[in-house]
Formats: C-alpha cells, structure tokens, sequence
C-alpha cells in the first residue's frame, strides 16, 4: 500500500492529545515557523567535523558563529575551510576539554553539530539540550543504557532535540529501498540483514605522522581516529558501532513508530585481527604486539521486534575484507541484497533467479534524492552527507523535530551496550528498554515521507 502521508503533514496532525512538550518532544513544535537562517557551531573540527563545516559552508541559510577543538592543527584546518569559502570567521574555543561549555552559553546559537570522540557524545549532546539548543550528534549517541536514558530524559525534560547524525539513512540506494518498502514492493517485512564491515586497521593505527598504513601505534601519540577509538578495541567486547547498518532497517520496519526492537543476543569470535596486523607490520618485539585485544574480530546480533521481525547485525573491522554494510531487506513477496546488487520480486523477477537491482533503484529514485542530486555533489560518502546535515538545518530553522529523533539516537545506540552484556553472559538475550514509554504503539512513521528533508 503506497503511503500518502507527508512529513509536513505529520507534524502539523500528530501532537497526541494530552501529552505536551515537556514529556514528548517527538510531538512539541505542530506550526513550523517560516525558515530563517540558522546559527549552527560546531564542537569537535577534526576529520568528520571538518566535512560538516564544508557542507555548512555551502549553505546561505546558515551562519557559524562559533567552532571548538582542543586540536591547534585541526583548529586551523576549519578555519582554512570558512577563509576559502568567504565566510566571516567565527569565535575559537579551545584550552581544555570543557572548553564548549563556554560556547554553549552563547544567546545567539540555534544549533550545535558535535563531532568528538565517542564518549563525549553524550555528555555534549545533554549540555547542548540543557543549554536550550538542538543537538546533532555524530553516530554512536551514546555509550551505555544510563547515556541513553540521559539523553531521552533530557530532551523530554528541556524540550530540547537531540538528532543522531546517521548519514547513511540517506544513502541513495538505501532511500530507494525506503521507497519501495513503503510502497509495498516486498510485501510484509519478515527479516532484515545489516552490520559495519569495514577493515579499519589502518584506521586503528599509524605514528602519528602518516594517517593511514604509516605503524602501529595508537593514543595520544597517533593521529584522528586512532587517538580514541582504537582503545573501545583493546577493552571492550560488544557492536561499538552498530547504526549505519541499523538506522535505514529501523527507518524499514518503522522502530519506534507502530514498532520496537524488543529484544537482541550477540556473540563474539576470538580477537586475532589486530594482533596479526602488528605483528605483520612491525613483527613480535613491538610492545603492542603483547596486548590482549578484548574486541572479538566478529561480533554478531540478532534483534526480534515487537512485530515479529529480527534483525542479523554485524560488526567486522579488524579482518582484511572489502568494505560493506551488509544490507539485505525481505518480506513476503521478495527481496533486496546489497551484496551483489540483487533483488527478486515475486512475479516480476524470473523465477527464482535473482535480478540486477539497478533498474529498480532507478526506478524508485527518492524524491529527496531526485530533487537535490546537484546539491549532494561533493558534499562526502556519495552525497548523503549533504542530506543528513540538510535535515538538521532545516529542523532547526523550522523549530520542529528532527526526522531521526533522541528516541533513535537512543534505540539505536543501546545496541553496544546490550550487546556487551549479552556477550559476557554467553549470549543471553537482554530486553531494550523502552525509550518512548509506550508511544512507541502510536507514533506515525513520517522518515523519507517527504521531498523537503
């Protein structure tokens, strides 16, 4: 059945009866106010930082009045990439690492883009909300179930918006299969396949001089990535990473609208990718050679919702492999494989012989993506990074909720969490907790219901 609601629409009809802002957010802001510029900073201008500030730089309805880092050099970069765009400069904020809670007490900010290391996530996504302003926080919000409750509880609290900054939702291939979904292509959903495989070795590791493929050191003598995330590998067990893959299935299967995730289990293999990768890099005798990595190579989860569906997701980054995300979609009349770029659909396809998937996504192009293709170029990982930081602009502008809400951000980011404890209790299933506090049951799904954002 082909969906006929619009997201500008849904916000103006679904502010359910007795329930204000305070205690749901997801339904505050029903008149959208006429857009203005917004005034968005920017916390943490490193690597993906700096792409966000790009993608803003290209906007005339945006201003940045302020950027913080504690990076110099990263600091400089961002400052090069507003100098070269003629846009006016804006206020530095750097010397220590609660050096954003200064910018966050500016009057004249609207939004905030948080872009740091993972377990500042959360802490600068509440301050952000208590400060009175919309939080878009890079993926994953948040890094244990008290983190997600905080955020959720914080937003209803203030009225603040928290947005899960999950680009991959707006991958054009992934937004045509939200198209077909929606239109019934594949029937009734049955099971849905997802992960992050993507070898990350040379991301986990260099000297601080090179970035990638340059040693094996990792701290704070590397460089990006490998300052901080590579320590997640060394002392923790679970999917650090699972929303790429889970964000675009539950946008599918409605999460959090008409549907949840109830329940998960995940298992681990041994961890010996990283290990082999120093000791082919820089043989025995380097010191990380002799650590103890906690991470297991493969880290598998199997999530069932409320509707009967589940959900395989897969975290592989520290084995040699092509880079994939794993997506695969089927219902009761067919199938999507991304692997492969096959699909089947019952009295369509041949019979029982898989089809390129092409012509379909073709055919089924978002509107989202048909009307803004141009604006998309350049903007990083094949334009989808000019539609996700499109949402919270216009968002904020709009003074309305975001399409990819604090009870995503939640939802979605307590997978590492569950799936850590599920883990070191021998795969025992642990129950999501319930984010929305049962308006889960009647919440519309209105994401890629529209041609705006």
């Amino acid at each position: 059945m082909k969906h006929t609601v619009t997201r500008r629409n849904f916000i103006k009809n679904s502010a359910i009866a007795g329930l204000g802002l305070t205690v749901a957010p997801a339904f505050g802001f029903s008149n959208p106010l006429k857009p203005e510029k917004a005034r968005i900073a920017l916390i943490g201008v490193g690597l993906r930082g700096q792409n966000h500030l790009h993608n803003l730089m290209q906007r005339d309805d945006v201003v940045v009045p302020a950027i913080c880092d504690i990076d110099q050099g990263m600091l400089a970069k961002a400052l090069k990439i507003v100098q070269d765009a003629g846009k006016e400069l804006p206020e530095v904020y750097t010397g220590n690492e609660y050096a954003y809670r200064d910018l966050l007490e500016l009057k004249d900010i609207d939004g905030v883009v948080i872009a740091t290391p993972w377990l500042w996530h959360p802490i600068m996504a509440i301050d952000t909300m208590k400060a009175g302003k919309y939080a878009g926080v890079e993926v994953s919000a948040a890094n244990t179930i008290e983190d997600c409750w905080d955020l959720v509880n914080t937003s209803e609290d203030t009225g603040s918006h928290c947005m899960i900054m999950e680009n991959v939702c707006y991958r054009r291939d992934v937004m045509a299969i939200h198209n077909m979904v929606k239109q019934g292509l594949f029937g009734e959903l049955i099971h849905g396949r997802c992960g992050y495989q993507h070898d990350l070795r040379e991301v986990l590791f260099n000297n601080g001089k090179q970035p990638y493929g340059g040693g094996v050191e990792f701290g704070p003598k590397a460089y990006s990535e490998a300052k901080w995330r590579t320590e997640h590998y060394l002392k923790r067990n679970g999917d650090v990473y699972p929303t790429h893959g889970v964000g675009p299935i539950a946008n599918y299967m409605d999460i959090n609208r008409g549907n949840r995730f109830v329940s998960l289990t995940s298992t681990a293999t041994k961890a010996r990718g990283l290990h082999k990768y120093i000791v082919d890099k820089a043989g025995e005798d380097n010191p990380n050679a002799k650590l103890k990595w906690k991470l297991g190579d493969v880290i598998t989860t199997t999530i069932l919702t409320a509707n009967g569906e589940s959900v395989i997701v897969t975290h592989d980054t520290s084995l040699p492999r092509p880079y994939s995300l794993g997506f695969r979609v089927q219902g009761t009349n067919g199938l999507w494989e991304k692997d492969g770029d096959r699909i089947y659909i019952e009295g369509v396809s041949p019979h029982h012989r898989w089809e390129d998937s092409k012509p379909y996504l073709e055919k089924y192009d978002h509107p989202l993506w048909k009307k803004f293709e141009d604006q998309a170029v350049g903007a990083g990982h094949g334009g989808m990074d000019f539609f996700v930081m499109n949402a919270f602009v216009e968002s904020v502008k709009r003074k309305i909720t975001p399409p990819i809400d604090v009870y995503d951000a939640a939802t979605w980011s307590v997978i590492t969490p569950l799936s850590e404890q599920s883990i070191a209790n021998g795969g025992e299933p642990q129950d999501f907790p319930d984010f929305t506090h049962g308006r889960w049951i009647k919440r519309i799904a209105d994401f890629g219901m529209s041609d705006e954002f």
